[in-house]
């Protein structure tokens, strides 16, 4: 777990500042820095159409008595999407993009799901 941590928080941060100054130099600072904007613009405008249909699917789940379970899901991974096209970076723009279209979404969910499933059947997820 703390090798994850610090992959995310540390690594990461160290490769994408990496391949925006490869990219910097290749193309120049200023299309770079138009990407990133651009990206971010793009990703807030998606993410935010993909929440407003999935809180919408939710509410639809909730009229009809079911608990909307998946949407929640995909709501959070919606929110996840959102949040890495905000950090600069071409990875976390990718990443973000993916989560953000619906059918990559649901592949992610499905793995996400069977990890989550699997943990738990194998006793792995402790109690809080």
């Amino acid at each position: 777990m703390l090798f994850w941590l610090v992959a995310l928080f540390v690594l990461t941060p160290l490769v994408e500042l990496v391949i925006l100054v490869y990219i910097g130099m290749a193309i120049g600072a200023g299309y770079t820095v138009l990407i990133v904007a651009v990206t971010g613009l793009v990703g807030a405008t998606l993410a935010k159409s993909q929440g407003l249909a999935t809180l919408s699917r939710a509410r639809g789940s909730i009229e009809q008595g079911a608990i909307p379970s998946g949407e929640l899901f995909e709501g959070a991974l919606i929110l996840a999407g959102g949040l890495m096209l905000m950090t600069p970076g071409i990875i976390t723009d990718i990443a973000g993009f993916l989560l953000l279209i619906p059918p990559s979404r649901r592949l992610v969910r499905r793995w996400l799901s069977s990890q989550i499933r699997s943990k738990i059947d194998n006793g792995d997820i402790q109690h809080w």
